[in-house]
C-alpha cells in the first residue's frame, strides 16, 4: 500500500477532529440515546431512532479519518532544502497568460484540498502540471474547457 501525502497542518486538523468526535461527539452521542431509551417504547421513538443514526456517521467517520491517518506520509515543506522546484507543499503564485490574472496555490494531499482558499490537490489537473517546474517556467494546464498556460512567478517553502 502506497502512503498518501498529507501536510503537516492537513494531519493536525484530522488529529483534532478524530479527538473531538470521541471525546466530544460519541459522548454526547452516548447520553442522548441512554436518554431516549428512558422515554419507553424504542419502536416508535423518534429521538433514539436520531441518535442511533448519529452514533452510526461519527463511528464511521472515526473509523476513516483512523483508515487515514494509518496510511498517511507526512511531509513538512519547510524541512526540505529549497531547490526552487514546485514539489509537494509549497505555496506557487502563477500568472495566467492569457489574462495577466495572478493566483496562489498551495499543493496539498487531497483531503486538505480547498480550491476556496488556495489549496489544491497534489493529483489535480493544475499541480500535476506544476510538480517540478520552477520560477518562469510555463505550465500547460488541460482543462475540459481548453488548456490554461500558467507562468510561474514565484515558489515558496511556507510555514502553515
Amino acid at each position: 500500500m502506497s502512503l498518501l501525502p498529507m501536510t503537516v497542518a492537513g494531519e493536525k486538523a484530522l488529529r483534532e477532529e478524530l479527538k473531538k468526535l470521541k471525546s466530544v461527539d460519541r459522548p454526547r452521542i452516548t447520553q442522548a440515546i441512554a436518554e431516549a431509551r428512558a422515554h419507553g417504547d424504542l419502536k416508535e421513538n423518534a429521538e433514539y431512532h436520531a441518535a442511533r443514526e448519529q452514533q452510526g456517521f461519527c463511528e464511521g467517520r472515526i473509523q476513516e479519518i483512523e483508515g487515514k491517518l494509518a496510511g498517511v506520509r507526512v511531509i513538512d515543506i519547510t524541512a526540505i532544502p529549497y531547490t526552487g522546484k514546485v514539489i509537494f507543499g509549497t505555496t506557487v503564485s502563477l500568472i495566467n497568460c492569457d489574462t495577466d490574472e495572478e493566483v496562489t496555490y498551495r499543493i496539498v494531499g487531497e483531503d486538505e484540498a480547498n480550491v476556496k482558499i488556495g489549496k489544491i490537490s497534489v493529483t489535480s489537473p493544475i499541480a500535476r502540471a506544476l510538480i517540478g517546474k520552477e520560477a518562469g517556467d510555463v505550465a500547460v494546464v488541460v482543462a475540459p474547457g481548453g488548456n490554461i498556460e500558467y507562468e510561474i512567478d514565484k515558489v515558496e517553502h511556507l510555514a502553515e
